[in-house]
């Protein structure tokens, strides 16, 4: 009796699987059913525009089809939706807001326009991109106006001549938003932010090592630039740990208030859940073949 409880308990389980990875997409075949490019697509998601949920199976996140269905109903697609997540660089974005570009990217250092997103060319040089839509509402706010003609007041010259230059700083604001608004569960809303973080600090707010251990699990996927250990990448680690005393000092305060509410779940487990058998991988592998048999 046992062993027939456990094996239909598997079942049950492998079923429960198969058929929620059936009502969800990979982000790539999403794109493709929404007209989007890759990147456009990680844009909408990271502004909302897209919903997506985790793979109970442990493969990233997908997107389910009933999100595609709303999308491809709404006015204007697929459009609207392009041109919502439309980015541009220096060159481009100077000609929307009117200005040449060392204004424009004086805005930018200053942190009046926060990047959307980021490349490392091939000379190793970070190339920033905004959002088209953010850059006309900068525009058509007339609070803005004395920033886009005339000298720049004094105080902010004499901050760019000291360095200034919250680009990285806005856009990991950014993309902590995202990540935050993409999940209630408290451990993955404190592991986003502990990924902002450079291992130390997260060792000394957090010091449990079962729970670090479960934070690095549920660390969300950062943006891919150039293959691991090249100088690309190099790059965009930096660019995404924080940097600034003030802004570590936050996002430690963060982090704290993050694993305590996350604690209030109860204990975490052991950092390396007990993997299948070899057997059992073997039945589910099986199982899963026969199920996919029988859909077809």
């Amino acid at each position: 009796m046992p062993e027939k409880t456990i094996t239909h308990d598997r079942t049950a389980t492998v079923v429960h699987l198969t058929t929620a990875r059936e009502n969800a997409v990979s982000p790539s075949r999403a794109a493709r059913e929404l007209a989007l490019r890759r990147s456009e697509f990680d844009i909408a998601v990271q502004l909302g525009r897209i919903r997506t949920v985790p793979d109970e199976g442990g493969g990233g996140r997908r997107v389910p089809r009933d999100e595609i269905r709303r999308i491809r109903t709404e006015a204007g697609f697929p459009d609207a939706l392009r041109e919502c997540v439309r980015t541009v660089g220096t060159t481009d974005g100077a000609a929307l807001l009117k200005v040449t570009k060392p204004r424009f990217t004086r805005l930018a250092r200053l942190g009046l326009l926060v990047p959307a997103t980021f490349s490392v060319n091939r000379y190793r040089a970070v190339v920033w991109r905004y959002l088209a839509d953010d850059l006309r509402k900068f525009t058509a706010d007339e609070g803005n106006t004395a920033l886009l003609s005339g000298r720049t007041p004094q105080g902010l010259r004499d901050q760019l001549a000291e360095g200034l230059d919250l680009r990285p700083r806005n856009w990991r604001g950014r993309y902590l938003e995202c990540q935050l608004r993409r999940t209630d569960d408290p451990w993955a809303r404190a592991a986003a932010v502990a990924s902002l973080l450079d291992p130390a600090d997260v060792s000394e707010i957090v010091k449990d090592p079962y729970e670090r251990s479960r934070l690095s699990r549920l660390r969300p996927d950062r943006p891919v630039h150039g293959s691991p250990g090249s100088p690309a990448a190099r790059i965009a680690e930096e660019l995404m740990t924080a940097a600034e005393p003030d802004e570590i000092g936050k996002l430690r305060a963060d982090l704290a208030h993050e694993v305590r509410d996350a604690r209030r779940l109860g204990a975490v487990p052991a950092p390396f859940p007990a993997r299948p058998r070899a057997e059992d991988s073997g039945r589910i592998r099986g199982l899963l073949s026969r199920l996919r048999r029988r859909g077809s």
